[in-house]
């Protein structure tokens, strides 16, 4: 049988009708868009060729795939249809990628191992580089593509993504698109000396590739040495497509307001479509008639396919909310007699949660952790984590990278594969660079795949003050959460809610936020009878630590202490309502208390404005307002930053005479 640069005709037929259909595709959504039948178009018209080799060097069977918005061919490669493709841009219910949940060109595909991407332009690197990791310790030679553009090369997850692949030799494959504009922004604006591959120098193991994306064969030959590099565990591969964009960067944008039209026609030569097949007419492998008639055979399948697609069903209106969470837990939830009233040894709260990631290490040989210092014999800056790499090995147990996004990235990227990462951000105040990953991509996964795919992660983070830390090691966080949708917020006061709660979170379908107060990790009350390995939680249980009949004082964390010291010290009968988490919240008790008291304070250690508290007042005057004798007051943290001097942050923080005030002030309205 013939072959041309080693493809048989058949292989070449079956590369050109993919690039192809690609294109096409472009040119009927662009159509339907105009049309009034879409809203967003991205284009892969100029990109076909590197995609499609990419493409034909990756299993969709056991490799999985993080592609960018331009990927269309690439996917099609894969095994994506027309049809499926035509959903996604009609937004419709059967829309494999999304359900119409997401843009049209943010792929996925459960079946075709296609991870649901997102919008933010380089999330994907680090959680490309966590599969990779997890096809490591599955030992399975599966590989991870990941890819974007040129201008995405300037975000700080490309670069710590580069620097832990090459570290841990992760086999994955970096592709980047370089068609020399980021929207408008051109290289030599975008990246220093106007080199990607040169830019990427300097990072060991990893191999590189400068390819002309527009070559089918040269591109091709980079992909088969960089995936056979990858399976035989030499470590990751960049390779650099020089592509065309031979369309404006989507639908919302004009390219001619600032690309010259010479350099607009200069493109248009390098067409790789018609690169690929004037190398095949010229070799005599496929006639021009031949080409025609793949070409009409496509066009009617298109059309086709789009007069199939309109007519499928749009997404019901009631499935907005579907697949937020799992909504399954098969798990036995503990008492509150079986939490509190153990008879066991007391444990101070770093204790507590030392045993339950003991606990729940020895029982899924699954879970992972990992972080800055908690391995070895440092054991985290507050210990938590003491002892469990001697316990549990370097490959259970281990430090990642002084690097917030790294962590919560490759965590996603590992939960995806069937891991359960439990990691550490050591301070909460440094979490900030990873709020791209916890905003766009933990907590959306889930959602924006319809269910298909999940990230189970618990992300434990130190937090709040009363310790001197000052300005970047006080603070607390947890408003700026309780507004993510997709996540769940556990925020405990005492060690056995802490134990049963975390053991809870790492049984869990779904992404948790564990915050750990450090003021409260060794104080004497906030210790408790350590609850058993069989003792869990359910969260959204508000727990009631002292009942009364004059007032509620709803509150959580470090100022629930505060709160019994003032009510002790006042002598009056109270429901003190220890919400211990705060996504679910439990309005039940809330409401339960108020019917009987009629009188209610939120204390909570967060600055005011914007804290959580005016959320929870907000939904009380919503819904029980007629229970009200009086109005809700607040209690919170002044909206100063917190300062070092013991002198200011008694001025700053919540205090036990300010809850003492507002109790007065309720009690005698």
């Amino acid at each position: 049988m013939p072959k041309y640069k080693g493809f048989t005709k058949k292989e070449l037929i079956d590369i050109y009708s993919s690039m192809y259909l690609s294109r096409m595709l472009d040119e009927k959504q662009l159509i339907l868009l105009k049309q009034g039948k879409g809203f967003f178009h991205i284009g892969a018209s100029g990109h076909e060729a590197a995609e499609l080799a990419a493409a034909k060097n990756i299993n969709p069977d056991k490799d999985y795939s993080y592609p960018y918005y331009r990927d269309q061919a690439y996917c099609i490669g894969l095994g994506m249809t027309s049809k499926e493709l035509l959903l996604s841009f009609l937004a419709k219910d059967d829309d494999p990628n999304s359900s119409g949940r997401q843009m049209p060109q943010h792929f996925g595909s459960k079946k075709l191992n296609i991870v649901s991407q997102s919008s933010p332009t380089g999330t994907q690197y680090l959680q490309a580089v966590g599969a990779g990791f997890a096809c490591q310790r599955d030992k399975n030679k599966s590989i991870v593509y990941v890819s974007s553009g040129e201008g995405t090369t300037s975000q700080g997850d490309f670069h710590e993504a580069l620097n832990w692949a090459s570290r841990e030799k992760a086999p994955v494959v970096f592709h980047i698109h370089d068609n020399n504009y980021a929207i408008s922004v051109p290289i030599e604006d975008q990246t220093t000396g106007g080199s990607v591959f040169n830019m990427a120098s300097g990072y060991e193991s990893l191999s590189k590739f400068d390819v002309d994306g527009c070559n089918f064969f040269e591109s091709y030959q980079a992909f088969k040495l960089a995936t056979e590099r990858a399976r035989k565990g030499k470590g990751p591969s960049i390779i650099i497509s020089n592509v065309v964009r031979l369309l404006p960067h989507s639908s919302s944008d004009d390219h001619t307001k600032y690309r010259p039209k010479k350099e607009l026609e200069a493109d248009k030569k390098r067409d790789p479509l018609t690169q690929f097949k004037n190398s095949c007419i010229k070799s005599k492998i496929i006639k021009e008639a031949e080409f025609q008639s793949i070409e009409d055979r496509i066009d009617e399948q298109i059309n086709n396919d789009t007069d199939w697609a309109e007519k499928q069903n749009n997404p019901s209106p009631d499935s907005y909310s579907d697949n937020l969470f799992s909504n399954f837990l098969e798990l036995e939830l503990s008492t509150e007699d079986e939490i509190h009233n153990s008879n066991s040894d007391k444990c101070v709260m770093v204790d507590a949660i030392n045993h339950a990631l003991s606990e729940e290490l020895t029982f899924n040989n699954k879970m992972i952790m990992f972080g800055q210092d908690i391995a070895g014999g440092k054991g985290g800056v507050f210990t938590a984590t003491r002892g469990l790499t001697d316990m549990f090995g370097k490959d259970r147990v281990f430090n990642s990278p002084l690097a917030e996004s790294s962590i919560i990235g490759t965590a996603i990227g590992l939960s995806t594969m069937g891991y359960k990462p439990v990691v550490e951000i050591q301070f909460g105040d440094y979490i900030w660079t990873a709020m791209m990953q916890l905003r766009n991509e933990l907590s959306t996964l889930r959602y924006r795949s319809n269910g298909d795919w999940a990230c189970p992660v618990v992300v434990r983070v130190p937090v709040g003050g009363y310790i001197h830390g000052s300005l970047c090691h006080s603070q607390s966080i947890d408003a700026y959460f309780t507004h993510m949708p997709g996540l769940y917020i556990a925020y405990p006061s005492n060690a056995a809610d802490a134990k049963a709660l975390l053991k809870t979170a790492c049984r869990m379908q779904d992404p948790v936020l564990f915050f750990e107060h450090k003021g409260l990790y060794r104080q004497n009350y906030a210790s408790s009878n350590e609850p058993d390995e069989n003792t869990f939680l359910e969260f959204g249980k508000a727990r009631y630590v002292s009942r009364g009949s004059d007032l509620t004082i709803i509150t959580w964390g470090s100022i629930v202490q505060k709160s019994i010291e003032a009510i002790r010290e006042l002598e009056v009968s109270a429901d003190i309502i220890d919400l211990r988490t705060l996504y679910p919240l439990d309005l039940d008790t809330i409401k339960e208390s108020i019917s009987k008291t009629n009188r209610v304070i939120i204390a909570h250690e967060d600055n005011l404005t914007n804290g959580f508290g005016g959320e929870i007042s907000a939904l009380i005057s919503e819904h029980y307002f007629e229970m009200l004798d009086a109005p809700i007051l607040r209690v919170a943290s002044e909206d100063v930053p917190i300062a070092y001097s013991s002198v200011l942050e008694d001025e700053i923080l919540v205090q036990t005479d300010w809850i003492k005030d507002a109790i007065n002030k309720i009690i005698n309205y």
